[in-house]
């Protein structure tokens, strides 16, 4: 009786992981798709590309996954995905700027201001809220990485805005377009991040 129930305690939660994991997957595979369609289909010569593949190798989806959400975006007739933007305000007037990825609009519209009025909010015009926000690119690395200090230097010297470090985490912070010269630059120094990404 004992092994059968470990066996039913491990295959639930291996399923819920599984679950999880499938919806991330399939989150970071459209970003793929939509960045590559946006510009080149190389990273190379795409930095949103670029930074779309390091978010998914982060998560460790496998390589096979994102070249086929690459390739995805070079077929014709594939679902259209397209950027749009909403600002509003949650309760107690906190602004709030929701990014999402839709093939239509019109849907995506309607669940948005849903969960804004289920919540307590209200979804504002456009330009309401954006101009309290900067829009920039985030590196983090874990705290065992490197000291604050030599963390701080070497992101000065990589070209990022700013730099915090806590007990946790090294977040870094700068330019969006600059996302990826500074990545590869901390890269040389302490390894691959844990997270890179536009915010």
């Amino acid at each position: 009786m004992a092994g059968h129930s470990q066996f039913k305690n491990i295959m639930y939660r291996k399923g819920a992981q599984d679950k999880k994991r499938a919806k991330l997957f399939a989150k970071l595979a459209k970003e793929i798709t939509v960045a590559a369609k946006m510009g080149l289909a190389d990273p190379e010569y795409n930095p949103r590309l670029r930074a779309a593949i390091q978010a998914a190798r982060v998560e460790n989806m496998p390589k096979d996954n994102i070249e086929r959400a690459i390739k995805k975006s070079t077929d014709q007739g594939g679902e259209n995905y397209e950027e749009v933007r909403y600002e509003g305000f949650g309760p107690g007037g906190i602004g709030v700027i929701v990014e999402t990825l839709t093939d239509n609009r019109n849907r995506t519209a309607g669940e948005v201001r849903s969960v804004f009025s289920k919540n307590g909010g209200n979804l504002g015009e456009t330009g309401s809220v954006s101009f309290m926000f900067d829009r920039l690119g985030l590196i983090e690395y874990p705290a065992d990485a490197a000291s604050a200090d030599d963390m701080l230097e070497a992101a000065i010297d990589a070209g990022a805005d700013d730099c915090q470090s806590g007990e946790e985490a090294h977040e870094l912070y700068c330019a969006p377009d600059a996302l990826h010269e500074v990545a590869v630059a901390l890269e040389a120094k302490f390894g691959e991040p844990r997270a890179m990404r536009i915010v």
